[in-house]
């Protein structure tokens, strides 16, 4: 008898099992990849099927613009979670930048040049702070972060004593602010380019988009991406290669540190004012989307293409729920299922099928 016939005569004795293997195996495998595709998809279907005017191009641009700000963070965020860290000052620093780019026009009666320098320069200062706290300090990413994020709530508040910022406010020494926003820089929340339709596709998602396919690219292929993937995979094995692991661990934080007061930026252009309470729920819906991230085609990591799929994730979702009149209340509940189903397809799932 050949190997051959003992082999067939094995596999008949089994039942076919190895088939039903390999056929289970590739169903998992489809499902981990495109399994949180399809889940969007399906939400599409859903609230255009049971929510009149959301399947229009209007409904469309608004959720884009609703999740601009939030993927923008979402995505300084991502580029933590690659070198292996992680940012909670996030939402501090885009309020931060925000209060500061008020300050600077109302208040100092600056121009819009001069307001959002001041805001990246809060993004790098504030990146650096953590990543030198992280490096050098060996404080713990989340314990550093979280502290600044408190340092930053506090700071913000202090020159105007807990008070938003708007034109005609009364200062602490008793003046009135007399500055004002300038157009332009409104215009970058507030305006919107034709396409297609009059009036269409808002500023701040072509920064979005602009700002996702950058880091995109910048991650996947550029030699500096690539280093930083290595250096949150195994930071021991790409500081023996040669890699400066410190450096690029802090200009993770940097890029974060960055993509917040942008965030923070589009954020005051949007409101007209220094709104000290608008940036609450920034830190969550970023971290959701970053982390959603990591289902999106099974990638098992931070990307920033499965970042930018979280953000409008979310964005689809929370649009449909105000749709249908869902209590605002419901939403944090309805995202914290979504996350955690999006972890059980990336870990749990993912496991059994290397299995």
């Amino acid at each position: 008898m050949t190997d051959e016939t003992k082999r067939d005569g094995a596999f008949a004795a089994s039942g076919g099992r190895p088939a039903r293997v390999a056929t289970t195996t590739a169903a998992l495998d489809i499902a981990i990849k495109y399994g949180f595709l399809a889940l969007l998809a399906g939400l599409i279907v859903f609230f255009s099927v049971m929510s009149t005017g959301f399947a229009s191009a209007q409904s469309a641009v608004f959720i884009l613009q609703s999740v601009s700000i939030t993927g923008i963070l979402a995505l300084g965020v991502t580029a933590t979670l690659v070198v292996g860290g992680f940012d909670l000052s996030i939402g501090a620093v885009a309020t931060t930048a925000m209060m500061a780019s008020a300050y600077v026009m109302v208040v100092l009666r600056g121009d819009a040049v001069s307001a959002t320098l001041a805001c990246l320069a809060i993004g790098v200062i504030v990146g650096l702070l953590n990543g030198f706290l992280i490096v050098y300090m060996r404080v713990p990413d989340l314990l550093a972060t979280l502290g600044m994020m408190f340092l930053l709530v506090g700071l913000q508040r202090i020159p105007t004593e807990g008070r938003s910022i708007a034109t005609g406010m009364t200062l602490p020494d008793g003046s009135v602010a007399t500055g004002k926003f300038s157009p332009g820089f409104l215009a970058l929340g507030r305006h919107r380019f034709d396409l297609v339709v009059p009036d269409l596709l808002p500023v701040s998602v072509v920064v979005l988009l602009t700002l996702a396919v950058l880091i995109w690219f910048f991650l996947e292929y550029t030699r500096f991406g690539r280093l930083m993937y290595a250096v949150g995979s195994n930071a021991r094995a790409a500081q023996l290669a040669g890699t400066p692991v410190n450096a690029y661990r802090i200009g993770a934080y940097v890029i974060s540190g960055v993509f917040a007061s942008i965030g923070g930026v589009m954020l005051a252009a949007r409101l007209g004012r220094g709104d000290i309470a608008s940036g609450n729920n920034l830190l969550l819906d970023s971290v959701a989307a970053a982390l959603i991230g990591y289902a999106v085609l099974g990638a098992s990591k931070p990307n920033a293409f499965g970042t930018a799929i979280g953000s409008l994730f979310v964005g689809v979702l929370l649009q449909g729920l105000t749709m249908m009149n869902a209590p605002y209340y419901t939403q944090d509940f309805v995202k914290g299922a979504v996350l955690v189903i999006a972890l059980v397809f990336t870990f749990a799932l993912s496991k059994t099928g290397k299995r």
